[in-house]
Protein backbone atom coordinates (compact mmCIF):
# COMPACT_ATOMS: atom_id res chain seq x y z
CA UNK A 1 0.00 0.00 0.00
CA UNK A 2 2.42 2.18 0.93
CA UNK A 3 5.98 2.20 0.33
CA UNK A 4 8.85 4.73 1.30
CA UNK A 5 12.65 4.69 1.15
CA UNK A 6 15.88 6.64 1.86
CA UNK A 7 13.45 9.85 3.51
CA UNK A 8 16.03 12.07 4.91
CA UNK A 9 15.32 16.12 5.84
CA UNK A 10 16.52 18.57 7.47
CA UNK A 11 14.88 22.30 8.22
CA UNK A 12 17.99 24.91 7.68
CA UNK A 13 20.99 22.92 9.15
CA UNK A 14 18.64 20.65 11.67
CA UNK A 15 18.38 17.23 10.19
CA UNK A 16 15.18 15.77 11.07
CA UNK A 17 15.11 12.84 8.86
CA UNK A 18 18.10 10.67 8.08
CA UNK A 19 17.00 8.08 5.83
CA UNK A 20 13.64 6.46 7.15
CA UNK A 21 12.40 3.27 5.28
CA UNK A 22 8.75 2.23 5.72
CA UNK A 23 6.49 -0.32 4.38
CA UNK A 24 2.56 -0.34 5.44
CA UNK A 25 0.45 -3.02 4.36
CA UNK A 26 -3.58 -2.60 2.64
CA UNK A 27 -5.39 -3.11 6.65
CA UNK A 28 -2.72 -2.28 9.19
CA UNK A 29 -2.67 0.25 12.17
CA UNK A 30 0.63 1.51 12.78
CA UNK A 31 1.77 3.81 15.16
CA UNK A 32 4.25 6.01 14.62
CA UNK A 33 5.88 7.42 18.71
CA UNK A 34 9.27 8.86 19.75
CA UNK A 35 10.01 12.27 21.78
CA UNK A 36 8.62 15.41 21.19
CA UNK A 37 10.98 16.55 18.41
CA UNK A 38 12.04 13.41 16.96
CA UNK A 39 10.21 13.62 13.73
CA UNK A 40 6.80 12.15 13.93
CA UNK A 41 4.82 14.70 12.57
CA UNK A 42 7.45 15.25 9.79
CA UNK A 43 7.37 11.93 8.52
CA UNK A 44 3.62 11.55 8.58
CA UNK A 45 3.58 15.02 6.62
CA UNK A 46 6.21 13.65 4.30
CA UNK A 47 4.54 9.96 3.90
CA UNK A 48 0.84 12.11 3.02
CA UNK A 49 2.66 14.40 0.78
CA UNK A 50 2.10 17.52 2.75
CA UNK A 51 5.61 18.03 2.69
CA UNK A 52 8.70 17.67 0.40
CA UNK A 53 11.46 15.32 1.32
CA UNK A 54 15.10 16.74 0.65
CA UNK A 55 16.37 13.33 -0.73
CA UNK A 56 13.69 9.79 -1.23
CA UNK A 57 10.63 8.55 -2.56
CA UNK A 58 7.25 7.58 -1.20
CA UNK A 59 4.96 5.54 -3.23
CA UNK A 60 1.09 4.94 -2.67
CA UNK A 61 -0.21 1.88 -4.42
CA UNK A 62 2.55 2.29 -7.14
CA UNK A 63 2.08 5.73 -7.36
CA UNK A 64 5.15 7.84 -6.92
CA UNK A 65 4.04 10.88 -5.13
CA UNK A 66 7.10 13.29 -5.94
CA UNK A 67 7.41 12.67 -9.52
CA UNK A 68 3.62 14.02 -10.24
CA UNK A 69 3.36 17.87 -10.41
CA UNK A 70 1.52 20.13 -7.98
CA UNK A 71 -1.81 20.05 -9.42
CA UNK A 72 -1.48 15.93 -10.17
CA UNK A 73 -0.24 15.09 -6.57
CA UNK A 74 -2.58 17.59 -5.01
CA UNK A 75 -5.92 15.89 -6.99
CA UNK A 76 -4.14 12.38 -5.80
CA UNK A 77 -4.09 13.09 -2.22
CA UNK A 78 -7.33 14.35 -2.72
CA UNK A 79 -9.44 11.17 -3.68
CA UNK A 80 -6.59 8.96 -2.15
CA UNK A 81 -5.34 10.67 1.39
CA UNK A 82 -7.17 11.29 4.36
CA UNK A 83 -5.90 13.16 6.94
CA UNK A 84 -6.90 13.76 11.05
CA UNK A 85 -5.02 16.27 12.88
CA UNK A 86 -5.04 17.05 16.79
CA UNK A 87 -7.07 20.34 16.41
CA UNK A 88 -9.52 18.92 14.23
CA UNK A 89 -9.20 22.04 11.38
CA UNK A 90 -12.62 22.02 10.96
CA UNK A 91 -14.04 24.98 9.16
CA UNK A 92 -16.25 27.00 11.49
CA UNK A 93 -18.47 28.40 9.59
CA UNK A 94 -19.64 25.00 8.59
CA UNK A 95 -22.15 22.58 9.70
CA UNK A 96 -20.90 19.49 10.55
CA UNK A 97 -22.17 17.73 7.22
CA UNK A 98 -21.12 20.72 5.24
CA UNK A 99 -17.04 19.83 6.56
CA UNK A 100 -17.55 16.84 5.76
CA UNK A 101 -18.61 16.82 1.90
CA UNK A 102 -15.74 19.28 1.40
CA UNK A 103 -12.98 16.87 -0.17
CA UNK A 104 -15.63 14.91 -1.97
CA UNK A 105 -16.98 18.49 -3.53
CA UNK A 106 -13.39 19.35 -4.33
CA UNK A 107 -12.82 15.53 -6.25
CA UNK A 108 -16.24 17.28 -7.90
CA UNK A 109 -18.37 13.75 -6.94
CA UNK A 110 -22.25 14.49 -7.51
CA UNK A 111 -23.65 16.45 -4.71
CA UNK A 112 -26.38 14.21 -3.72
CA UNK A 113 -23.95 11.23 -3.70
CA UNK A 114 -21.53 13.40 -1.64
CA UNK A 115 -24.53 14.33 0.78
CA UNK A 116 -25.92 10.64 1.29
CA UNK A 117 -22.33 9.52 2.07
CA UNK A 118 -21.84 12.09 4.04
CA UNK A 119 -24.80 11.77 6.15
CA UNK A 120 -24.28 7.31 6.57
CA UNK A 121 -20.39 8.79 7.94
CA UNK A 122 -21.70 11.03 10.29
CA UNK A 123 -25.22 8.33 11.71
CA UNK A 124 -22.22 5.29 11.75
CA UNK A 125 -19.93 7.34 14.10
CA UNK A 126 -22.88 8.33 16.38
CA UNK A 127 -23.11 12.17 15.16
CA UNK A 128 -27.15 11.70 13.91
CA UNK A 129 -27.91 14.41 15.79
CA UNK A 130 -25.39 16.53 15.45
CA UNK A 131 -25.38 16.83 11.37
CA UNK A 132 -27.09 20.21 11.22
CA UNK A 133 -24.42 22.00 13.92
CA UNK A 134 -21.18 23.29 13.28
CA UNK A 135 -18.15 23.22 15.30
CA UNK A 136 -18.38 25.61 17.99
CA UNK A 137 -21.69 23.51 19.06
CA UNK A 138 -19.63 20.57 19.08
CA UNK A 139 -17.95 18.57 21.79
CA UNK A 140 -13.99 18.07 21.00
CA UNK A 141 -14.59 14.55 20.96
CA UNK A 142 -17.74 15.11 18.47
CA UNK A 143 -15.11 17.64 16.35
CA UNK A 144 -12.40 14.89 16.03
CA UNK A 145 -15.46 12.21 14.66
CA UNK A 146 -16.28 14.80 12.32
CA UNK A 147 -12.80 15.02 11.14
CA UNK A 148 -12.33 11.81 11.17
CA UNK A 149 -15.78 11.46 8.92
CA UNK A 150 -14.17 13.90 6.32
CA UNK A 151 -11.27 11.72 6.41
CA UNK A 152 -13.60 9.06 5.26
CA UNK A 153 -15.66 10.71 2.39
CA UNK A 154 -13.18 10.18 -0.95
CA UNK A 155 -12.91 6.38 0.61
CA UNK A 156 -9.13 7.15 0.44
CA UNK A 157 -6.62 4.22 0.48
CA UNK A 158 -4.51 5.66 3.55
CA UNK A 159 -5.66 7.75 6.64
CA UNK A 160 -2.70 9.92 8.35
CA UNK A 161 -3.41 10.88 12.20
CA UNK A 162 -1.07 12.94 13.80
CA UNK A 163 -1.63 12.88 17.35
CA UNK A 164 -5.46 12.60 16.97
CA UNK A 165 -6.37 11.82 20.33
CA UNK A 166 -3.78 14.95 21.86
CA UNK A 167 -6.12 17.29 22.48
CA UNK A 168 -8.85 14.81 23.95
CA UNK A 169 -9.71 13.96 27.80
CA UNK A 170 -9.15 9.80 28.27
CA UNK A 171 -12.77 8.83 27.56
CA UNK A 172 -12.67 10.80 24.03
CA UNK A 173 -9.07 9.81 23.51
CA UNK A 174 -10.48 5.87 23.78
CA UNK A 175 -13.53 6.39 21.99
CA UNK A 176 -11.38 7.52 19.20
CA UNK A 177 -8.65 4.52 19.26
CA UNK A 178 -11.21 2.37 19.27
CA UNK A 179 -12.95 3.83 16.70
CA UNK A 180 -9.96 3.35 14.33
CA UNK A 181 -9.89 -0.01 15.22
CA UNK A 182 -13.69 -0.44 14.35
CA UNK A 183 -13.06 1.30 10.86
CA UNK A 184 -10.42 -0.99 9.97
CA UNK A 185 -12.68 -3.82 10.65
CA UNK A 186 -15.71 -2.55 8.80
CA UNK A 187 -13.72 -1.40 5.81
CA UNK A 188 -10.38 -2.87 6.05
CA UNK A 189 -9.05 0.78 6.50
CA UNK A 190 -5.65 1.43 6.96
CA UNK A 191 -3.72 3.95 9.40
CA UNK A 192 -0.86 5.26 10.20
CA UNK A 193 -0.79 7.38 12.90
CA UNK A 194 1.81 9.62 15.01
CA UNK A 195 1.41 9.49 18.91
CA UNK A 196 2.43 9.77 22.36
CA UNK A 197 -0.51 7.48 23.48
CA UNK A 198 1.60 4.67 24.48
CA UNK A 199 -1.28 2.59 25.51
CA UNK A 200 -2.52 3.35 21.94
CA UNK A 201 0.37 2.71 20.32
CA UNK A 202 0.79 -0.60 22.56
CA UNK A 203 -2.75 -1.40 20.40
CA UNK A 204 -1.84 -1.48 17.53
CA UNK A 205 -0.36 -3.84 14.46
CA UNK A 206 3.07 -2.22 14.33
CA UNK A 207 4.67 0.67 16.68
CA UNK A 208 7.71 2.07 15.07
CA UNK A 209 9.82 4.27 17.31
CA UNK A 210 11.61 6.79 15.45
CA UNK A 211 14.75 8.56 17.16
CA UNK A 212 17.57 10.88 16.06
CA UNK A 213 15.68 10.67 12.73
CA UNK A 214 15.80 6.97 12.03
CA UNK A 215 13.57 4.14 12.73
CA UNK A 216 14.45 2.26 15.50
CA UNK A 217 11.98 -0.35 15.45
Amino acid sequence: MLKASGLKKSYGTLPVLKGVNIEIQKGEVVAIVGASGAGKSTLLHILGSLDIPDEGEVKVNGTNLFLQNGKMLAEFRNKNLGFVFQFHNLLPEFTAIENVMIPALIAKEDQKKIKDRANELLKSLGLESRIAHKPSELSGGEQQRVAVARALINSPLLIFADEPSGNLDSKNATELHQLFFQLRKDFNQTFVIATHNQEFASMADRKLEIKDGVILS
